[in-house]
């Protein structure tokens, strides 16, 4: 009798065990298929003064997971965080992006300054972030070490429009005038060097953004100058610069930056450079488009083993090779988080405004 209950008391507790025992693991399909549902982050301007920046990144980053998404079997989507442009705004939503482990990449910030402003929180919480239109040359080097871009810095928008007029003006003799400001002064220094190297003649000018008069400028152009290279901002400035160029009779060819890659500058003839190509009229789309591209194909190769971290999804991005994008460039990246083939694209001014891109 005892050894009876004793062997009913052994599978009484044989029953009990099984039955508190957890769960076995999901088979690896399961768990992949649960890893590559995932949300991943965008900070945008959606609403505010640069909205429209903001909606051209959403809706191309949409499209882009959407293809991805149809062409993988993943169901990736997007988590939106509307920084309108405002440093501390988006500082505020990349700290909510950092708390939530779920989320383990994303797109943006948009502007420089924004990004900032969130590169400490992104990299204390070392959640990866894809830029598509930051171009300060401060974020570069491995500033922030968790984040990458696929556009290049305003050092290679330098030696980018430099290159251009080697190339296609044909350029002997260059001024450039920078307007004091740390943006003008970098790109003017990058063309420079670039510039000297390839043997053209380099003349250095500095404005200040109040000024409005460039007679005293223009009539000093040296003969024989090729072209005027404007890193400007201000776009207005630019504007009566190429007016006064024009009522002073000093037949020259007028490049500006991509600070002056608005409607505000529309002086037939110039040319004005932009870090991505205007794909069905977006320059802003196409970029974010990339950007999403980008972390989906790290996302789905971190998810192999059905599941993924942070850190792993920030190798699988540095990883990612692109043979072909809406850039015209292949997109791989170096230590850092750059893109080595990235470069500027330059537009020409006709009337009305149009642009009509020739390099």
């Amino acid at each position: 009798m005892k050894a009876l209950a004793f062997v009913a008391v052994v599978a009484a507790v044989a029953v009990a065990a099984a039955t508190a025992a957890p769960p076995p693991p999901p088979p690896p399909a399961a768990k992949v298929a649960a890893c590559n549902t995932a949300q991943i982050g965008l900070l945008a301007p959606l609403t505010g003064a640069y909205s429209s920046v903001g909606r051209d990144q959403l809706a191309w980053a949409t499209q882009a997971l959407g293809a991805f998404n149809k062409a993988n079997g993943t169901h990736y989507t997007l988590r939106r965080g509307d920084t309108r442009l405002v440093p501390k705004r988006a500082q505020s939503l990349a700290s909510a992006f950092a708390a939530d482990k779920s989320l383990l990449a994303t797109i943006g910030p948009a502007g420089s300054q924004e990004v900032s402003a969130v590169g400490s929180v992104l990299t204390r919480a070392g959640l990866p972030a894809v830029l598509s239109s930051a171009t300060s040359a401060v974020l570069s080097g491995g500033a922030y070490p968790t984040i990458s871009r696929v556009v290049g810095s305003d050092a290679v928008q330098g030696r980018s429009d430099a290159q251009f007029m080697v190339e296609k003006l044909h350029a002997k003799k260059v001024l450039i005038v920078d307007d004091a400001e740390p943006y003008s002064e970098l790109i003017a220094t990058a063309a420079s060097k670039t510039l000297t190297a390839n043997g053209v003649q380099v003349v250095r000018r500095s404005v200040n953004q109040t000024v409005t008069d460039f007679t005293a400028i223009i009539n000093a152009i040296p003969k024989g100058t090729s072209a005027v290279f404007l890193p400007w901002q201000v776009a207005s400035n630019a504007e009566l610069f190429a007016q006064q160029l024009q009522e002073q009779g000093v037949a020259t060819k007028l490049l500006g930056s991509d600070g002056l890659d608005t409607a505000q500058f529309a002086a037939t003839g110039a040319y004005v450079s932009s870090f991505a190509r205007a794909v069905r009229g977006s320059r802003f789309g196409p970029t974010a488009y990339v950007a999403a591209q980008v972390i989906a194909t790290a996302y789905k190769a971190a998810c192999a083993d059905g599941k993924a971290t942070r850190a792993e999804l920030l190798g699988s991005i540095r990883a990612v090779r692109l043979p072909q994008t809406l850039l015209g460039i292949a997109v791989t990246f170096d230590r850092y988080g750059e893109v080595p083939a990235a470069r500027f694209y330059v537009s020409q001014i006709g009337s009305g405004g149009k642009r009509r891109l020739i390099w």
